[in-house]
């Protein structure tokens, strides 16, 4: 088969051998662009939970693992550059998660503009619906042609995705108007503008099922497929010269999991749940302990707190914590109340004594300070002018209190940390149940990635031998 069109899993190979190894489960092709001994991601988890020391650690096994920078400020994520690069010096993998930010662009192209000064090579882009200038510079700053004719991409995009019509976007080439404004702004150069005409935003697309943290909630066996269809059909009318490669996140706990993944034509895999509960992840050991004790039915959703107002979701840890019981009401008296006021005095009196542990003043007064530092005024007269408005602003400061809660590891107030994860950690902790692996100070990120994919390849070979051993005895007559 045309590697290119029909993916890229060495299938040829594993015909003639009948015998999958660790290294030849996904792409090469994908392998071979990142540096890797074996096809597997360490994703971003915000705020720093994929920490520096994570990343590192990934990329001195020969694994890559993205710094997770969403919620950081630019200092802080600079920090972590120079942390990473301090120890990663001989070419070992590593990213940089890239967020999105339609609120404010600048702050978009101002992280672009750090990651481009420190030469970082790799990001992993997460929840962008369209293409961003800031996305796009990233991308076509340094593609060039080599010796041969063939174009470079200086810059590598794993884009994490979970709708069709966001996959086609990163699959196909930059915006040409986007394209134009960072040429006439000076920000590319002309070779650089035309020879973008030629690439995908993306060569490497993550598809994202059901996961911790914001999800949409796709099915794996749904997803995949169809994303994958969506790739050959693309590069069958493109013909780019170089692969788009297709991964699969979200549910990957298990090696039946992981091998699941690759026998549907995933090109690798990524993991995030199973690697905050680990001692790389940058969260306190108090959130660590709660989801070292969580099983496949522990987790719910709730709003998330960023896009309060809409209603999109999150998956997070119920077992021991309040969180997305009381999240979930919060949304429910925003549907039906116009403003803080219009609450019952009963409502009124448990969420600031039980909920917040402040009253509604004292947040508010926080809030436009933390608003006037950031010169955003116009908010604080439309809260002013709007009560629902203020109430959504109060309602949200809870979601950031309670992740800043988990993050310190605050037990007299644990009930009200929230915690994203995905009920793949809870089936990671029962297969490890028993092993080297249980305790939390022995689940290294790499030796996780490392276990997963070589008991990935042992349990795929053992059903193909199951498989032949049947086929044997059906053509005996036995």
């Amino acid at each position: 088969m045309d590697e290119l069109h029909q993916g890229t899993s060495e299938s040829s190979d594993l015909k003639a051998t009948r015998r999958v190894t660790p290294s030849s489960l996904g792409s090469r092709i994908f392998r071979r662009r990142f540096g890797l001994d074996y096809a597997y991601v360490a994703g971003a988890m915000y705020r720093g939970i994929a920490s520096p020391e994570l990343v590192i650690r990934m990329g001195k096994a020969g694994l890559i693992g993205f710094f997770g920078t969403g919620g950081l400020t630019l200092d802080q994520i600079e920090r972590g550059i120079q942390r990473i690069q301090s120890q990663l010096r001989g070419g070992e993998p590593y990213g940089m998660n890239l967020l999105a930010n339609y609120g404010d662009p600048g702050g978009e192209r101002k992280t672009v503009d750090l990651y481009l000064r420190y030469n970082i090579r790799n990001v992993e882009a997460a929840a962008f619906t369209q293409m961003t200038p800031a996305l796009v510079l990233f991308r076509l700053k340094g593609l060039r042609r080599d010796e041969s004719g063939l174009v470079v991409c200086a810059n590598q995009v794993i884009a994490k995705v979970s709708r069709p019509e966001v996959a086609e976007a990163f699959m196909s080439p930059a915006p040409q108007q986007i394209v134009q404004q960072l040429l006439r702004e000076g920000s590319i150069s002309a070779a650089e503008a035309e020879l973008g005409r030629t690439v995908p935003m993306s060569h490497d697309i993550c598809v994202e099922a059901d996961s911790g943290g914001h999800t949409d909630g796709a099915i794996p066996t749904v997803i995949l497929p169809t994303m994958v269809r969506l790739r050959d059909h693309i590069l069958r009318e493109r013909k780019y010269a170089d692969a788009v490669c297709v991964g699969l996140a979200g549910g990957i706990g298990t090696p039946e999991a992981a091998a699941a993944a690759f026998l549907m034509g995933a090109d690798f895999i990524l993991t995030g749940s199973i690697n905050q509960c680990t001692p790389e992840a940058g969260i306190s050991e108090d959130a660590k302990r709660l989801l070292l004790e969580m099983n496949i039915q522990d987790t719910d959703y709730a709003p998330a707190g960023d896009m309060f107002e809409m209603g999109a979701k999150v998956q997070v840890l119920k077992k021991g914590v309040f969180f997305p019981a009381r999240a979930n009401k919060l949304y429910g008296l925003y549907s039906h109340f116009d403003s803080l006021g219009d609450l019952p005095d009963k409502i009124q009196q448990q969420l600031q004594t039980t909920y917040f542990k402040r009253s509604f003043l004292d947040i508010w007064n926080d809030m436009r300070s933390h608003l006037e530092q950031e010169g955003r005024l116009s908010e604080i007269r439309k809260a002013e002018l709007n009560g629902k408005y203020k109430m959504s602003l109060v309602f949200r400061w809870y979601f950031h209190y309670s992740t800043q809660l988990a993050f310190a590891g605050q037990a007299e107030d644990r009930v009200n940390y929230q915690l994203h994860t995905g009920p793949a950690l809870g089936a990671f902790n029962q297969w490890v149940k028993g092993t080297d692996l249980e305790p939390l100070a022995n689940r290294h990120v790499d030796e996780i990635g490392k276990r997963l994919v070589i008991e990935s390849a042992r349990f795929t070979n053992n059903r193909y031998s199951s498989m032949a051993e049947l086929t044997r005895q059906e053509s005996m007559g036995g």
